[in-house]
């Protein structure tokens, strides 16, 4: 079989399905960019494509994104073209969607299947917008999303097949496309993320020895679409109360999805500032980002993991704290609640309750014996439903027979005749 993945960013999501395509010698696979890494994938073609020189979008405000997603489509059905006339015709097409790159594969090559990765659709309700009453929506914003939302929609009626990772995210989109989503997670190395029990953890400048009652939070960065200032107000409660506790919170202080904070340049100094006082900073610490093996390292050492979100994309992080055998503290909301069950294989409290996430974190640390079955519940549901091997070979076998499946011909009306 013949595959060509296309993504903005080399190798993105179909890292470790291509490397199970490739790994067959009667497969040829390509990957498509906009920008690769210096990863490479054994088996695996890659090729970029270009933005003409100087391009930026210069048309209405609220259609810039569809305006450089119109570019990217095109820059990427060039290369399509280029390909089918050197020869090479995929058995199948799988694209991430939502962005641009696959919008015009079907007007290059409209014979062969087409298969979209969809992450998430934009909801001006329901979902991480108009969540926080302090952080409410601009009506500006919300007309934009709707036009932003456009490229996936093109994408998700052009798709003879989608794919998206969770129960969750499937339902952000319309109800009545939603059954073109197959649910398929990428999976969880349950092999690597494994408990280590009486772990103490060792990190530059930081040594807690094992028994330390220790809270832990991991993100990619410090901002109020992962519940940080209840983190943070939650933390300075805990350590007031329990003198021998620590804290590590690994990522940055980058803002990735919220609007920047009106008193600091991130969100890291406004709430160190808000709790200016309030806080030990001799037992709170900040790593910024840590290798495989030190995030591991944190994760395997904790009492106590905190995962807060609005209703948005769940992290990785959670499912790799899961499998690790952490002791979840997880907010109530909806992309959580699909992972975790209250008191059977972790906690969940009221995102906005910091009061509530501080008591939770104190009886935690207080009585660790008392949460072992839940730990355990926690690593047992990533390696039961999400392991990576099973999953990586379920999505391997989808995929191969998509391709070998007869595709949806384009659409040709059909011009109606006067009943009798």
């Amino acid at each position: 079989m013949r595959y060509l993945f296309i993504h903005p960013v080399f190798p993105g999501q179909f890292h470790k399905v291509m490397h199970q395509l490739a790994a067959d010698p009667g497969n040829e696979v390509v990957h498509i960019s906009r920008q690769s890494s210096l990863q490479n994938v054994p088996g695996v073609r890659k090729l970029t494509f270009a933005l003409p020189a100087g391009f930026a979008p210069q048309g209405h405000p609220l259609a810039r994104k569809m305006e450089t997603a119109t570019a990217e489509g095109q820059a990427v059905a060039q290369l399509v073209g280029k390909l089918k006339q050197d020869g090479f015709v995929p058995d199948l097409i799988y694209g991430y969607a939502g962005w641009g790159q696959v919008m015009f594969i079907k007007d290059v090559l409209p014979n062969v299947p087409l298969a979209g990765y969809f992450e998430w659709f934009l909801n001006a309700y329901g979902s991480e917008f108009n969540f926080d009453p302090a952080y409410p929506l601009q009506l500006e914003h919300q007309l934009y999303m709707r036009v932003a939302n456009t490229v996936a929609l093109n994408d998700l009626v052009a798709c003879d097949h989608g794919v998206t990772p969770t129960r969750w995210q499937q339902h952000q989109f319309p109800p009545e496309l939603q059954h073109k989503l197959t649910v398929l997670h990428d999976g969880v190395d349950t092999d690597t993320f494994v408990p280590r029990p009486g772990a103490g953890l060792e990190l530059p400048g930081l040594t807690l020895p094992a028994g330390t009652p220790l809270v832990t939070h991991v993100t990619r960065g410090m901002e109020p679409f992962r519940g940080f200032p209840q983190i943070m107000r939650a933390l300075a409660e805990l350590i007031a109360r329990n003198p021998h506790a620590h804290a590590v919170i690994v990522g940055t202080d980058e803002i990735f999805y919220s609007a920047k904070p009106k008193t600091a340049a991130t969100f890291k100094q406004e709430m160190l500032a808000e709790l200016s006082g309030k806080l030990d900073l001799s037992r709170i610490h900040f790593t910024g980002w840590l290798d495989t093996a030190r995030y591991l390292a944190v994760l395997q050492a904790s009492s106590a993991h905190v995962y807060f979100t609005r209703p948005y994309v769940l992290s990785w992080s959670l499912m790799e704290a899961m499998a690790a055998g952490c002791l979840l503290v997880g907010s109530r909301t909806a992309p959580v609640q699909e992972m975790i069950r209250h008191g059977e294989n972790g906690l969940l409290t009221d995102f906005f309750d910091h009061h509530a996430l501080a008591d939770t974190l104190h009886d935690a640390l207080a009585a660790p014996e008392r949460y072992m079955a839940l730990r355990a519940a926690a690593r047992a549901t990533i390696v039961q439903r999400y392991g990576v091997q099973d999953l990586v070979a379920r999505h391997a076998r989808m995929l191969g027979q998509w391709a070998a499946a007869p595709v949806k011909r384009p659409f040709s009306p059909q011009v109606p005749t006067r009943d009798a």
